[in-house]
């Protein structure tokens, strides 16, 4: 993991610092995204879906994406629009002025336009954004799409944004401070045998199992769980009954996703909890049918992700956590 995100921040940096050079502001205050009076402005990179993007300028700047408005924020940056969700998920503090632009699946084009923004920072997962790529390039707005799918991805942003805002100590107190956090749990359980688990995604139509294509299934990963989806012969992602009595995994893991985490653990209940069987799963039987934290595990951890592997290594290395901390 470390030589991978290793190599993948050495071609960031060989791609931005060219264009983005100049020691960063004495003070750490976000008082303004611009680059540095008299310092080289254009950058250029290529997107999460393969759109070449160039800037001229980061100081109106709007998130499409709650998490990515956070990194935009930890980064130093300030934000003159936002969808919802970095309000009524993610509990940010955008500051007054800061315009709402939509909702995470719908932005607003025309509050969007009629902002006049320079750089418009989207998800390439949302299918509501990926459709905006014409109109944005039509209105000649810079704008990029980003993928977060693990930590590594995270850290390629933060350190991009710390590039253009000029905040260096911002990508050391908020990535490289949580990579030794999450290299520090890692070690901790290397080569220890990581016992089966079930990753479940519930909502409020369904459930699914999920491997690591799912940001927790990534970490199970990562610590050395036996993810029941990961394995070679794998698992429907619609999941039965009959499937999780013949696995009988050591932990079920539960992440939901939507509005309402009571109706999505209402589905898990009639599903599977009401069969006399689920009482008798090793999961069950040991406490560790567990529902995760939404903000550690569905929404993109952030600044926590050290605390996201800590949380998940503590339930599947119980013996380890008191050196976990």
């Amino acid at each position: 993991m470390k030589r991978w995100i290793t190599g993948a921040l050495a071609l960031l940096l060989a791609l931005l610092l060219p264009a983005c050079t100049g020691d960063p502001p004495a003070s750490s205050s976000p008082a303004s995204s611009s680059p540095p009076e008299g310092e080289a402005q254009g950058v250029s990179f290529t997107d999460a879906l393969g759109y070449p993007v160039e800037l001229q300028s980061w100081e109106r700047v709007i998130s499409l994406y709650g998490s990515f408005a956070e990194t935009w924020m930890l980064a130093g940056g300030r934000l003159l629009g936002a969808t919802s969700d970095a309000l009524n998920e993610r509990g940010l503090d955008l500051g007054e002025g800061t315009a709402v632009v939509g909702t995470v699946k719908d932005p607003n084009l025309e509050e969007i336009l009629a902002l006049s923004p320079d750089f418009v920072i989207l998800s390439a997962d949302i299918a509501g954004q990926a459709a905006l790529h014409e109109a944005l390039a039509a209105a000649d707005i810079p704008h990029a799409y980003y993928r977060v799918d693990a930590f590594s991805d995270y850290l390629a942003m933060l350190e991009q944004f710390c590039t253009l805002t000029g905040h260096a100590e911002l990508f050391e107190q908020n990535g490289l401070s949580v990579q030794q956090e999450i290299d520090r749990v890692l070690e901790a359980v290397q080569g220890k045998g990581g016992p089966s688990v079930l990753l479940l995604r519930a909502f409020s139509s369904g459930v699914k199992a999920k491997g690591a294509d799912n940001l927790a299934g990534v970490m199970l990963r990562d610590l050395g769980a036996d993810n029941l989806a990961d394995r070679p012969e794998g698992l429907l992602e619609e999941i039965g009954m009959e499937e999780i009595i013949a696995a009988d995994p050591d932990a079920i893991l539960v992440v939901t996703m939507g509005a309402s985490e009571e109706q999505a653990m209402a589905v898990m209940a009639e599903r599977f909890e009401s069969d006399p069987a689920w009482a008798g799963l090793s999961a069950v039987q040991s406490g560790r049918y567990l529902l995760l934290p939404k903000e550690l595990f569905h929404y993109k951890p952030n600044a926590r992700w050290g605390e996201s592997y800590a949380y998940l290594a503590k339930i599947l290395y119980p013996e380890l956590a008191a050196e976990i901390g």
